[in-house]
């Protein structure tokens, strides 16, 4: 009898250090996941702002020069798939190409120094260039909470119960291939 009890409380406490260790291997990967949304909501409230300050730097510059048909668009384009954009995966390669197209812009007006002249477009870019290093900014955030997240749930012993859990690695927000390479434009 004497035993059989401590058997039932071995068993007891080893179920309630696998129950406690669960459970906060739960809230610990529930707490990083949510960290990862929260960072995601930041980027994209940083990416809707240059998604809602580049038409009027486009029609600012549309005034000035009506023959760079194709730079403006791209531009339509790739804002149309930013909107359209549903997933992150989505949303991060639609971003990408933004950016691609609003670099040639950038370049665009770099040979048309009389658009530097324009006091509307001179604010709107300084706009664009706050929000475009908020943006890299809040990325780089965002990259560090899926890494802490990504971490949480490949290393010993969370990783034993993440998967039961349905906890899965998530993606960093890459920069676009062939970014390194500054835009060029051709006249």
């Amino acid at each position: 009898m004497k035993g059989t009890l401590k058997v039932i409380i071995v068993i007891a406490v080893i179920l309630l250090v696998l129950g406690g260790l669960y459970g906060s291997t739960y809230n610990t990967l529930v707490t990083r996941s949510e960290q990862v949304d929260a960072q995601w909501a930041i980027v994209e409230s940083s990416l809707q702002r240059r998604f809602d300050l580049i038409p009027n730097l486009v029609e600012s510059v549309k005034g000035a020069m009506a023959q760079e048909q194709e730079v403006f668009g791209r531009i339509a384009d790739a804002r149309a798939r930013m909107a359209g954009a549903g997933t992150v995966d989505e949303r991060v390669a639609a971003s990408n190409e933004l950016e691609s197209a609003l670099g040639r812009l950038l370049v665009v007006m770099e040979n048309y120094p009389q658009l530097q002249s324009i006091g509307t477009v001179n604010r709107l870019m300084d706009e664009l260039a706050g929000t475009e290093n908020r943006i890299n900014v809040e990325r780089n955030r965002y990259n560090e909470a899926v890494r802490t997240y990504n971490l949480a749930i490949k290393t010993f012993p969370r990783n034993l119960f993440a998967g039961m859990m349905g906890f899965e690695t998530r993606h960093y927000f890459e920069a676009a291939e062939g970014a390194q390479e500054a835009p060029r434009v051709n006249f």
